[in-house]
């Protein structure tokens, strides 16, 4: 079993990974403050010292700790390691994104230094963004100069604060979005905060200081303690957590997951460039995500030449084990080319005009993500022509080889059954939310999209389908739940609108004799023969037409779906790519 202490934004992403697992694991916070909702997770309220860590690990048969705590909780992170060393087992620490050290703040290695950075550079008036229990530790500042310090609106932060004598005058309380206002009404000559990372609001404190013309002092992160015979491995995001728990306890996944063409093409990018400008071979290097998060990803060398093995984790997938190289050579800018292997786009419609490289915009910009030197990256893969007359590519209008392709950098793998049923345990929890509307969503994009729409509900009330809407209908039907919206953009909604009622590209494809049906019922006159993704449909019919388009999707999609809730009212969202929402 696994052991997560979180509490925190990071806490919460843990707790969601370890779900898609459906097993059971341990999910920890000292108080009930923060308001999560578990299926498989058992959630345990109340700080634990290190013997009672010790005999509760050893009750539940923990054998990996995920440490998902606040940077600065620097006394649970050593309790942490100390009870990892006395019973033997590894700690995944779940970490903040955090921007680089920006020379223009003013760096401060603890709080003791922070004070004596403000009296050099003669701050008197000082709007303190570092929490109730950093009072005490600034106290020979606050003693003898205009201080404010922002605590949560939680009676225990009150008590806090009154216990270190604070002047309670000058505490103001923590709303969202509130800096800028408080900043105006108080007129500090500078704001201190801590390192927090990205999740702790870190860019947005900085940048509303900025504008209002003051300085920023920043308390550093401290160190992860380390400890010999303590294995800790560092990530910072989700998909990185779920790799190195398939890693360390390869029996939690029933399936595990693998990286995207994309992915590889990157790595090998970085290991090519690495290896021409610097002359290091290393064995993995650190690749940063689309979402901001870094995995390491091992390489490896030919002449000329670096590469990836293409690892699909458990998805069924033709490009599994495949080599994947990455070429470099220095220019004066950046440029991706295909090489060997790599198809080219043939017809309209991609991210890039025919002739084009088959190296899709988020791999492209992974690229110049992690390399900015200016260099010219040619990728190839030597068996990628014979593999690609496997794929969809070829019926695509992608000719020559395989599409170096994948948006989020990660593959998920493939279950139909594990899928389904990671849907059914979060339609019950959307139910025991007490929402009177469950919306489902293709995924993150549509999700947040449809959000927009519904303010009022919480978060468990957003359901993701993938491309499973018959299942997910059904099991809203299983359980009852009468008021269902489905946000579906317009790929999806053209398979779904002929009957698909699993719209994944492994099983069907845009049929465009249905959609000219389509366009001919809503009085639309255009010629689609080289329609490539059901997205261009957005740019090539007439504004005027596209509502009545959009209705007649949605009508065709409501004559399949519909029936599937026969006791509740079923709503269809059709969204287009900028977000805009299309009714019936």
């Amino acid at each position: 079993m696994i052991l997560v202490f979180g509490g925190t934004t990071e806490g919460r992403m843990a707790a969601k990974v370890l779900e898609e697992s459906g097993a059971t694991y341990c999910y920890s916070t000292r108080s009930d403050a923060q308001d999560i909702q578990l299926v498989h997770g058992q959630h345990i309220i109340g700080a634990m010292e290190v013997p009672e860590m010790i005999a509760f690990c050893q009750e539940h048969d923990i054998h990996l700790i995920v440490d998902a705590a606040h940077p600065f909780a620097v006394n649970l992170h050593r309790n942490v390691i100390d009870l990892a060393g006395q019973i033997g087992v590894p700690v995944i620490r779940y970490d903040r994104i955090y921007p680089s050290h920006d020379k223009n703040l003013i760096w401060c290695k603890d709080y003791d230094d922070a004070i004596n950075q403000l009296e050099a550079h003669g701050v008197h008036r000082l709007l303190a963004l570092t929490g109730v229990n950093t009072i005490a530790k600034l106290r020979d500042y606050w003693n003898s100069h205009e201080c404010w310090f922002r605590i949560l609106n939680r009676e225990e932060s009150f008590v806090g604060a009154q216990k270190a004598g604070f002047p309670t005058d000058h505490l103001v309380y923590y709303e969202k979005d509130d800096t800028a206002s408080l900043i105006e009404r108080l007129q500090p000559q500078a704001i201190i905060t801590k390192e927090s990372g990205k999740t702790g609001g870190f860019d947005e404190k900085v940048e509303t200081a900025r504008q209002a013309g003051i300085k920023v002092f920043v308390v550093e992160r401290p160190d992860y303690p380390v400890a010999d015979g303590v294995t800790v491995e560092h990530v910072n995001g989700p998909h990185g957590l779920r790799r190195m728990v398939e890693k360390l306890l390869p029996e939690f996944y029933p399936l595990h997951s693998g990286l995207t063409t994309g992915t590889c093409a990157t790595a090998a990018a970085i290991a090519a460039t690495q290896r021409l400008l610097r002359g290091k071979e290393p064995k993995s290097v650190p690749v940063i995500l689309p979402n901001g998060e870094t995995i390491d990803v091992e390489v490896a060398y030919g002449d000329g030449y670096a590469a990836v093995f293409k690892q699909a984790g458990d998805d069924p997938d033709v490009t599994n084990g495949i080599e994947i190289r990455a070429s470099v050579e220095l220019s004066d800018h950046f440029e991706i080319l295909g090489g060997e292997g790599v198809g080219r786009f043939t017809v309209p419609g991609f991210d890039y005009p025919p002739g084009e490289a088959a190296i899709n915009k988020a791999p492209r910009q992974m690229m110049r993500d992690n390399i900015k030197e200016n260099v010219i990256i040619t990728i190839s893969v030597p068996q990628g022509a014979e593999i690609a007359r496997r794929t969809f590519n070829p019926r695509l209008g992608i000719e020559g080889g395989i599409s170096i392709i994948g948006v989020s950098g990660i593959v998920k793998p493939f279950s139909e059954e594990a899928f389904v049923a990671s849907i059914r345990k979060c339609m019950q929890v959307a139910k025991a939310s007490g929402s009177g509307r469950v919306v489902i969503n293709s995924g993150g994009k549509s999700e947040r999209f449809v959000k927009a729409q519904y303010t009022d509900l919480p978060q468990q009330a957003f359901v993701e389908y993938g491309n499973y809407i018959g299942e997910t209908l059904a099991i809203a039907d299983e359980l009852n739940i009468k008021n269902v919206t489905m946000g579906v953009m317009l790929g999806k909604a053209v398979k779904l609108a002929a009957g698909n009622l699993d719209t994944h590209s492994r099983h069907t494809t845009m049929d465009k004799d249905f959609v000219m049906s389509m366009l001919h019922e809503s009085s639309i006159d255009i010629d689609i023969s080289d329609l490539t993704l059901a997205r261009e449909l957005w740019d090539r019919i007439p504004q005027e037409k596209l509502q009545a388009f959009a209705t007649v999707v949605i009508n065709h999609c409501a004559h399949y779906c519909a029936p599937l809730l026969p006791k509740g009212t079923l709503t269809i969202l059709l969204i287009d790519d900028n977000g805009k929402i299309y009714h019936s």
